[in-house]
């Protein structure tokens, strides 16, 4: 405080950085578009550190999820900038160059002057939200509350793999489903579209919560979630998925991550009157704002999620939307039982830093098994 009375700054300033860096490696995108929009650039600019609780990670893995797809394509950029600018200061500015890229695992290289938690060499992991720059850099700025120490049994390319994906599976089923470690006991919880990111996530979160966990995914892919521990598999491509399960005893809790015709039948094989619930990651949120723009697209979302709870609701079961939403405590939990062996990281392939066109495409091809990671710094 004497310091700046004195009408110095702080040593440390606004940026910590004992070096002079202006500018770091990064892919970008310049434009919204398909795959040829990815550029590679060493001039970049350094992440800032402008709040207080804020740290700058150097990147040592991240990873590819579909919002990166939709992000790249522009997807959301209506709520996403409005996020960025709620109060539109930066008039002639835009969200370009942007960095995509919303999981990391790296190591703390600066700190802000209210960061207490975390210190200069700590290794850990985050997943940044998709209205700041992204990971797919050497270095990348994120909330001190939205970091935490990475699992002390896996490694950065593993880790990588799981935040923004568990933080997504987190808030579906326990801070919008109310499912935690002492009342999951028992329960019986469908998870549609298992073999995804989310998905694979979910099948071990609901296994070490001590559920009875059915899975719908396709043939392929039923090896991979048995061994996650689901206790029965249905393949969706065998038959009439709705009269399949129909034909099992009646769900308490049902995660649905393919949206679509499903939600139309889904609830039906709820049980009634009971407090089941119905979650889905798949809502118009975004769409609404992209076509109808930022206020009409709130109305409308408000009213079409206002309606669908109601008239679940009158037939006895509960209706929910869930979002990612980014979390250091919550992080700390997962890494709990990251460490303790109830969960494991599901990598489908890893490329390096160079190869980011390539990792789009891969995931643009879909049917991954896991997730495509991508090493920033060699050797992980």
């Amino acid at each position: 405080a004497l310091r700046w009375a004195s009408g110095r700054a702080p040593a440390r300033g606004l940026r910590a950085s004992p070096r002079a860096r202006t500018a770091m490696p990064s892919w970008v995108i310049d434009r919204y578009g398909s795959n040829e929009v990815l550029r590679f650039t060493r001039d970049m600019m350094f992440p800032i550190i402008h709040c207080p609780n804020e740290v700058i990670i150097k990147v040592h893995a991240a990873s590819l999820n579909p919002i990166d797809l939709s992000m790249r394509s522009g997807y959301g950029a209506t709520a996403l900038n409005m996020k960025r600018d709620p109060l539109k200061l930066k008039t002639g500015e835009s969200e370009f160059p942007l960095t995509l890229g919303r999981d990391v695992s790296g190591v703390v290289m600066e700190c802000g002057l209210g960061v207490s938690y975390f210190k200069p060499g700590d290794e850990v992991w985050a997943a940044i939200p998709p209205w700041k720059q992204g990971t797919l850099s050497e270095f990348v700025v994120a909330s001190g509350n939205e970091v935490s120490f990475k699992p002390k049994c896996l490694s950065h390319t593993e880790a990588a793999a799981l935040p923004y994906v568990g933080l997504t599976a987190w808030s579906a089923l326990n801070q919008v489903g109310g499912l935690n470690q002492s009342n999951c006991s028992g329960k019986r919880v469908l998870i549609l579209g298992a073999s995804g990111g989310v998905g694979t996530f979910a099948v071990q979160l609901m296994k070490a919560w001590d559920a009875h966990v059915t899975a719908v995914c396709s043939h392929d892919a039923s090896t991979l979630v048995k061994k996650l521990g689901a206790d029965d598999v249905i393949d969706y491509k065998s038959g009439n998925l709705e009269e399949q399960l129909k034909t099992l005893p009646l769900f308490d809790f049902i995660l649905d991550n393919v949206g679509g015709p499903t939600e139309k039948w889904a609830l039906d094989v709820l049980k009634k009157w009971s407090g089941a619930t119905y979650v889905t990651l798949v809502t118009p949120f975004l769409i609404n704002m992209d076509k109808l723009g930022v206020a009409d697209g709130m109305l409308q979302t408000g009213v079409t999620v206002g309606s669908k709870t109601l008239k679940h609701l009158l037939k006895g079961v509960h209706y929910r939307w869930a979002f990612f939403m980014p979390s250091g405590p919550s992080l700390d939990e997962i890494a709990e039982l990251v460490d303790s062996g109830k969960i494991q990281p599901v990598i489908d392939e890893v490329f390096s830093f160079s190869e980011v066109p390539k990792a789009f495409l891969k995931l643009e091809g879909g049917h991954a098994r896991g997730k495509t990671v991508i090493n920033v710094i060699s050797r992980q």
